[in-house]
């Protein structure tokens, strides 16, 4: 049996998004992303990250440096005793400055291209996974890839959250990560729990 995966977007989803972030050391993770995290890795879920990073077209940073970047996100994350599963990442943009990632590409967001991608790297089932993100490019990257979506847009509530979710196509629009962990672990689909490393003391 395939495995199911929670298909993460990274800035502004399990960051903080101060811009484009060319520097690890501003790698801060959002309020209680660690411990939600965590709970869904214990639930069977494999963790995947999957990022748009034009800067690297821009020439605002390089992969060299985008992997330090994702090494303090991982460091950061194993603290809480959770390990991502993968990372994935699109340097390309038609905008940018930098001549070999300059072009459009089947991989950014909202095209499925990375979620494709792992799923078929990773044997993971699109059906009955998750794509949490904060932007309709990802809910829309998360419904062509055939996962179910939340969005994750903190200035909605009630009747402004509905109509946002109507309007993204999102399943579900929730204000924090956590909230969109709970969705999920509530969901009945949860795979064989495996265990996780205890937090780092």
């Amino acid at each position: 049996m395939s495995r199911l995966a929670i298909f993460l977007d990274r800035d502004k989803t399990l960051i903080e998004d101060p811009g484009y972030i060319a520097d690890p050391s501003l790698v801060k993770l959002l309020p209680g992303v660690g411990p939600a995290l965590r709970k869904l890795a214990e639930a069977g879920y494999a963790l995947v990250v999957v990022t748009n990073q034009s800067g690297i077209a821009r020439g605002m940073l390089t992969e060299v440096t985008l992997g330090r970047i994702h090494d303090e996100l991982r460091r950061q994350l194993g603290e809480f005793g959770v390990t991502l599963d993968a990372i994935y990442y699109c340097p390309f943009h038609p905008e940018g400055t930098v001549g070999p990632y300059v072009k459009e590409s089947e991989f950014r967001k909202p095209q499925p291209g990375m979620l494709l991608r792992a799923a078929a790297e990773m044997g993971l089932s699109l059906e009955g996974s998750w794509t949490i993100g904060d932007s309709v490019r990802d809910v829309q990257a998360g419904r062509l890839a055939g996962t179910r979506t939340i969005w994750i847009a903190a200035s909605h509530t009630s009747q402004g959250a509905a109509d946002a979710s109507r309007e993204a196509l999102a399943d579900f629009v929730v204000g924090d990560f956590a909230a969109a962990a709970a969705i999920i672990l509530r969901s009945g689909s949860a795979p064989t729990r495996r265990p996780t490393a205890p937090p780092a003391s």
